[in-house]
């Protein structure tokens, strides 16, 4: 069994967009640092409420009831003066003045990029949780809010399919992936979309307008195109599909219900796991490590190692979907 430290005093925060399944993982830190008689900070509004000493003692009942909801207890901002080495000296200090010993990040890929600058520049222990409703960090299957993110709008779709069926026509929905086609690839597979427009893949208007049209030939009475919000914008895709087509189109984009609801049971059982585990490796002296789940393990990955590679799309899965929608 790993030798504990003498660690007294954690902290947890979580920086930058918010994941359903943060407040969930909150509660394990908070629960687990408690359990192993560790005093633990709540640090609110990111990194900037660090800077401002926005820090309060979180208690076993400060994280009750909290575990089915959506959102973070902690709050968040968006913080780009942190970039700035002046202002991390500034939150350093404060880290120090309430002898926060070890800290644990909740948060994406910016977080990620902070807490290694952080490392390198204080020697601050620091365990990363993986939270982010795109799922783009390499090291984990799955991250915290990605699972959510997707049912939220496989729900959504679902309905839309209902009142597409109804006046036969073609729904082109835009779903979150500035950068990558995580969610839009995901939620077009299981929705049994006509097309799925990714930005990993180069899309043919053209090809997808003949789909369509095949489509009702054969009798379809409803499509569904998913786009990802970094691939093409959905206004754009549905007046070229009208114009192919002479279907009537309608767009409808989810926006930010993806980042809002429940967590999942996905989603809550990843946080849980992950959360505990990143306290569990404070208290055994480890630091600048991505906590993440392969294959339903929690394993542990260096932060280094996490930002130097970039996680691929699963371009098997997005055959598939082509194949099954057909």
């Amino acid at each position: 069994m790993p030798k504990k430290t003498k660690l007294k005093t954690i902290a947890v925060v979580t920086p930058g967009g918010d994941a359903p399944g943060m407040n969930p993982a909150i509660r394990a830190v908070v629960r687990t640092a408690i359990f192993n008689g560790l005093k633990v900070f709540g640090i609110e509004k990111g990194w900037l409420g660090l800077i401002e000493g926005k820090i309060k003692d979180l208690e076993l009942q400060s994280v009750g009831g909290i575990i089915n909801r959506g959102g973070t207890i902690l709050h968040t901002h968006r913080c780009p003066e942190f970039r700035q080495k002046d202002i991390r000296k500034k939150a350093y200090e404060k880290i120090k003045a309430y002898n926060i010993e070890g800290l644990v990040v909740i948060g994406g890929d910016g977080s990620l990029n902070a807490s290694n600058v952080l490392i390198k520049e204080f020697q601050l222990p620091i365990i990363n949780i993986p939270a982010s409703i795109d799922n783009d960090i390499f090291g984990t299957d799955y991250s915290i809010g990605f699972d959510t993110a997707v049912n939220t709008a496989v729900e959504a779709i679902d309905k839309i399919r209902d009142t597409a069926t109804s006046h036969e026509r073609v729904f082109v929905i835009e779903v979150m992936g500035r950068n990558n086609g995580f969610i839009a690839l995901d939620v077009g597979l299981v929705c049994g979309a006509e097309a799925i427009i990714i930005p990993e893949v180069p899309f043919n208007i053209d090809a997808i307008g003949q789909k369509l049209r095949y489509g009702q030939q054969r009798g379809k009475s409803s499509f569904i195109v998913v786009v990802a919000e970094g691939a093409a914008r959905a206004d754009d895709v549905a007046k070229q599909l009208q114009k192919r087509t002479k279907l009537d189109v309608r767009v409808s984009i989810l926006g930010h219900i993806q980042r809002g609801g429940s967590p999942t049971a996905l989603s809550r059982e990843a946080a849980c796991k992950l959360g505990a585990r990143a306290v569990q490796l404070l208290l055994e002296g480890k630091k600048g490590f991505m906590v993440g789940l392969i294959s339903d393990k929690v394993i542990e990955t260096p932060i280094d190692e996490v930002l130097k590679k970039k996680k691929s799309i699963d371009m098997n899965a997005y055959k598939l979907a082509n194949m099954l929608a057909s």
